[in-house]
């Protein structure tokens, strides 16, 4: 009888900037076979929107079947590659914050090209938030409630409205698992 070889399922920490993780991030992604499986965590307060839809844009071109878990923060430019998981969960103490797009640029730029830059953000802002409602499934006129002025909203909010899966964080029984349950012993003083 032949053994059956089991694929470990890929585990990826989007943890801190995206901006800063995003070539580690999208290099652990691509290792990800088309349409595979992967487990990915959020801790992360986001960075630039170009990261987060280029991750995102990853994980949907690919087709990856991707488990997305906040274990922290999931805010910002991470709402994007979370949103495109196919299966996003949550704890009672995640946070997520919706907020618009923020500019900031340290260049020397003329009227001209300022000008086209924000008639160019104020285009993309309005494309990602449509896109991000939809992959989230949740209305336009919701999304934009949570966008403006901006709203952080928790995981149990998040899995109330049906975008998330909550998951119970209670003192595990580590032992458990290998055998029998911890047996608490008295230990009397004097001997």
């Amino acid at each position: 009888m032949e053994r059956e070889e089991h694929e470990e399922t890929p585990e990826i920490a989007f943890v801190g900037d995206l901006t800063d993780a995003e070539g580690e991030l999208t290099s652990q992604l691509l290792d990800v076979p088309a349409g595979g499986r992967c487990v990915l965590y959020f801790d992360s307060p986001g960075g630039s929107p170009y990261s987060g839809t280029s991750l995102m844009s990853v994980i949907l071109l690919r087709g990856l079947q991707a488990t997305g878990i906040v274990t922290g923060e999931c805010s910002s430019a991470a709402l994007w590659p979370f949103a495109a998981c196919t299966r996003r969960m949550v704890t009672p103490f995640s946070v997520l914050l919706f907020h618009p797009m923020k500019w900031q640029s340290e260049e020397n730029v003329g009227l001209a090209e300022a000008a086209e830059w924000a008639r160019h953000f104020g285009q993309l802002e309005t494309d990602m938030d449509r896109l991000l409602a939809d992959l989230l499934g949740i209305s336009h006129p919701e999304i934009a409630r949570w966008m403006q002025p901006g709203r952080y909203i928790s995981g149990s909010e998040l899995a109330g409205a049906g975008l998330a899966e909550m998951v119970e964080l209670k003192a595990l029984r580590l032992f458990e698992k290998n055998g029998a349950a911890r047996v608490k012993r008295r230990v009397k003083a004097g001997r």
